[in-house]
């Protein structure tokens, strides 16, 4: 997946998969990331988009004093609304919070015009987009709400701009984490932990002291599974359950690969579980997975095929993409993330499941607890979602499992 670049500049620390267990103490020892806010003119902005035009105030001209909050916007989005002054608005939900750290990137570059359409919590969901850069990305996301203007989306009601995220998590309902130093071509993912563990180490100390206390957090930047399990680990304040750490896009890679092989179109294929993380020592359920109904290997019955060609393709796909594109993928990425959040706020189809990684304490099917593992997961659309406990082992898969929950602890 490609990932937006941050560039932390506080002391470099070593982390190591046998720290794991350590994160809830060891963690709380960062010190507060040094990336400090720019003189207010630059370092954030708040945008606010009107309704009508005859509802509009004048922008309110801005004060001298400098309080924490204080903001700066332009064009549209500095006038004023009310979101029940129209026959269209009046019906309309309550407005919701969505941080987007590493939104000068190319996956936000196609996830945040998702979000403001209304495609992803639906067409009478008025959104504030709140987004998280860095120094060097800071024109970029200016470039960013203007684009954001020029889209003139109803239901986008106001988007911020700045690089603390201090000031980007308060009070949201949902912080999707792409932000990250990007991986780049040969590049394994256990190469990016020591950086990457400091920035979602103070991400999660921000969401922790300003979020939501019901925030759902969404982290993307890779390792994605030890990056969730750091910044939960600093957010004790919130539910561990409301982490998940993105295996959507190998999902989907996973039925894109199964339905090719069957014939089908990739709507047919159902119960498609990822265990583990999203790297090349993932597991692609085939047992449990299903066609038109059916069991895969019932469908598909070159069940050698099913557990090398099939198993390689899905783990080492984006290895392959980034050989074939020059990047990492985003347009399939800012999907998958909509897809993830889909799940969790619509009611799982009958007998279908999802997957994603999430906080593994209290799991039904022995894995390691305090860690973050993708497994299959049921929602009843509130957000909230419960492990399936309807799910069959064979020796395959057992083995293969117990493989990758032992290569994520230690």
């Amino acid at each position: 997946m490609a990932v937006a670049e941050l560039s932390p500049s506080f002391t470099k620390t070593h982390l190591h998969s046998s720290q794991l267990s350590s994160l809830s103490t060891g963690l709380a020892n960062f010190r507060r990331c040094a990336v400090r806010p720019l003189p207010r003119a630059r370092n954030s902005l708040t945008i606010s988009c009107s309704v009508a035009p005859n509802q509009v105030q004048a922008p309110v001209a801005v004060q001298n004093e400098e309080p924490k909050n204080k903001t700066e916007c332009f064009g549209v989005f500095c006038l004023t609304y009310d979101l029940k002054a129209e026959e269209e608005t009046k019906t309309w939900k309550k407005l919701i919070n969505i941080a987007v750290s590493g939104a000068a990137g190319m996956i936000s570059n196609h996830l945040l015009f998702k979000l403001a359409s209304g495609e992803v919590f639906g067409l009478d969901q008025p959104i504030a987009l709140k987004l998280l850069g860095s120094e060097r990305s800071f024109q970029a996301l200016e470039g960013v709400a203007m684009e954001l203007e020029d889209s003139l989306f109803p239901l986008l009601r106001e988007v911020s701009i700045s690089i603390d995220p201090y000031e980007v998590f308060q009070d949201v309902e949902w912080a999707l984490l792409i932000g990250a130093k990007p991986r780049g071509p040969g590049m394994e993912r256990a190469g990016l932990l020591d950086i990457n563990g400091q920035i979602f180490a103070e991400q999660g100390k921000a969401l922790n002291a300003v979020a939501s206390r019901n925030v759902k957090v969404i982290v993307v930047g890779n390792p994605c599974n030890t990056n969730a399990l750091i910044c939960l680990k600093n957010a004790p304040n919130i539910p561990a359950k409301n982490f998940h750490a993105l295996t959507r896009l190998d999902e989907n890679r996973a039925k894109c690969q199964l339905a090719l092989k069957a014939g089908v179109f990739y709507d047919k294929v159902s119960n498609m579980t990822i265990w583990g993380n999203h790297s090349t020592t993932q597991v692609p359920d085939f047992l449990n997975a299903r066609i038109n109904g059916f069991p895969v290997k019932e469908v598909i019955t070159d069940h050698k095929w099913l557990e090398e060609e099939f198993t390689e393709k899905v783990q080492k796909r984006g290895g392959v993409l980034i050989k074939k594109w020059g990047r990492s993928s985003a347009a399939s990425t800012s999907v998958s993330i909509v897809d993830a959040i889909r799940s969790l706020i619509t009611p799982t189809p009958k007998g279908d499941w999802f997957s994603s990684g999430v906080y593994t304490t209290g799991n039904p099917y022995g894995i390691a607890e305090d860690i973050v593992f993708s497994m299959p997961c049921r929602s009843k659309g509130d957000g909230d979602y419960e492990f399936v406990k309807d799910v069959i082992f064979d020796d395959y898969l057992l083995k293969r499992i117990t493989k990758v929950s032992y290569l994520l602890i230690y």
